[in-house]
C-alpha cells in the first residue's frame, strides 16, 4: 500500500498538484476508470465522432452520500448517462470532477469511485478526463461530483416539442422511489421496509427500443420534480393537453405511505431510474412488450394520452371520477436530492 492510500482521510495536499495528488489520481481514479484516452494524460481528451452528438452536464450534491440502492458515485454516472439516453444518444465519453472536503475518509472515496466504475459498465461509457480539488474543512459537505457526458445520437427528432395528439404516455416503472429513499435516509426512519432508490442506468432499455425501431416522440427521466414536472414541461413545450389516470400510475406501498406521512404527492417525488415516454398509440403495445420482456420493466404501464383540448395543461383523473390539474411542483420538497 503506497503512502497516499494508507492515509485514512483526504489531506489538503491531495489537491495541491504534487506527489500526494499524483498518487491519489493514479492509484484511485486512473485505476478505477482505466482506458487509453484517460491514460494518455493530456490536458484535453481527443475524441472521435461521426454525426450528431448529445452533450450534457450535471453536478451531484446528494445528502446523504450513501443511501439504500446507491450512492453519490452511482448517481453521478447514471444521472449523466440517462440524460444522454433520453435523447437516444449512445453514451460514449464522460468527464468527472471531484470537490473533496479535507478530512474525507479515503475508504469512503474508494467505495464511491468503485461504484462509479461498476455503473459505467451498464452503458459502456468511459471517463476520459477529469479534475480533483480538495477544499478546507467546512467548505464543502464531504464530496461533490460534477460529470459531463457526450454521446452519439442514434435516433433524431426526440424532443419535448414532439409530443403529438393521440400519443400515449408510458412510465417505465413505479415512481417516487429515489425521493422516498433519500427522505428515509435523511430523517433516519427505521420503518420495516425494503424500499430502495430506483437509481439505475437507462441506456440498455432505450437501446432495445431503438433496435426494435419503436417510434418515440419524447423521452425524459423523471428526476427533480418527478412525473409532474416532466408532463407539465411536455404539455407546455408541445402545446397539448396530457390526460393521465391516477389509478394507472404505479406507486409502491412504501412510497405511498411516506407521502401520506409527510403530505407529499408521489407524482412530485424524484426518480433516478424511471423515465416517461410519449409514443404513437399504435406503437404502445409493442413498446410495453419490449420493455417488459427484455428490459426488466415489469411495471411499465400506459398512464395517459395526449389531446388538443386544454393546451399546456396536465389533467389528473382520480379514482373517484373527479379531475384536477396536475401542476408543476412548487417550492423545494427535498433539497440536495441528487
Amino acid at each position: 500500500m503506497n503512502q497516499t492510500t494508507s492515509k485514512k482521510v483526504v489531506q489538503l495536499s491531495h489537491g495541491g498538484g504534487g506527489k500526494e495528488m499524483n498518487h491519489l489520481i493514479k492509484d484511485l481514479f486512473f485505476k478505477a476508470f482505466d482506458n487509453p484516452i484517460l491514460r494518455s494524460e493530456e490536458d484535453s481528451a481527443v475524441l472521435h465522432f461521426n454525426g450528431d452528438v448529445a452533450f450534457t452536464t450535471d453536478s451531484f450534491t446528494v445528502a446523504p452520500l450513501f443511501f439504500s440502492g446507491g450512492d453519490i458515485g452511482k448517481l453521478s454516472i447514471a444521472g449523466t448517462v440517462n440524460d444522454l439516453a433520453m435523447m437516444a444518444a449512445e453514451p460514449q465519453y464522460l468527464s468527472c470532477s471531484f470537490i473533496i472536503e479535507e478530512g474525507f475518509e479515503i475508504t469512503k472515496l474508494k467505495t464511491i469511485v468503485e461504484s462509479m466504475a461498476k455503473e459505467l459498465k451498464q452503458s459502456g461509457a468511459r471517463i476520459v478526463c477529469g479534475d480533483t480539488k480538495v477544499v478546507p474543512r467546512g467548505c464543502a459537505d464531504g464530496l461533490f461530483i460534477n460529470t459531463t457526458g457526450v454521446g452519439r445520437i442514434l435516433r433524431k427528432g426526440i424532443s419535448v416539442k414532439s409530443v403529438a395528439e393521440d400519443d400515449v404516455i408510458i412510465v417505465s416503472r413505479d415512481i417516487g422511489r429515489h425521493g422516498a429513499s433519500i427522505l428515509m435516509a435523511r430523517e433516519g426512519l427505521t420503518l420495516d421496509s425494503d424500499l430502495t432508490s430506483d437509481c439505475a442506468t437507462l441506456w440498455p432499455i432505450v437501446e432495445q427500443l431503438i433496435a426494435a425501431n419503436i417510434e418515440i416522440h419524447a423521452m425524459r427521466d423523471a428526476t427533480r420534480g418527478g412525473l409532474s414536472a416532466v408532463l407539465n414541461e411536455w404539455a407546455v413545450a408541445s402545446d397539448v393537453e396530457i390526460n393521465v389516470k391516477e389509478e394507472a400510475i404505479p406507486v409502491c406501498d412504501e412510497v405511498r405511505g411516506l407521502c401520506e406521512l409527510y403530505g407529499f404527492e408521489p407524482f412530485d417525488l424524484a426518480n433516478e431510474g424511471t423515465f416517461i415516454l410519449a409514443v404513437p398509440r399504435e406503437s404502445a403495445d409493442a413498446t410495453l412488450e419490449i420493455m417488459k420482456r427484455f428490459c426488466h420493466c415489469e411495471q411499465a404501464a400506459i398512464i395517459g394520452e395526449v389531446n388538443q383540448n386544454r393546451k399546456g395543461k396536465v389533467i389528473l383523473n382520480t379514482p373517484w371520477g373527479s379531475t384536477r390539474y396536475l401542476d408543476l411542483p412548487q417550492g423545494e420538497l427535498l433539497p440536495r436530492i441528487c
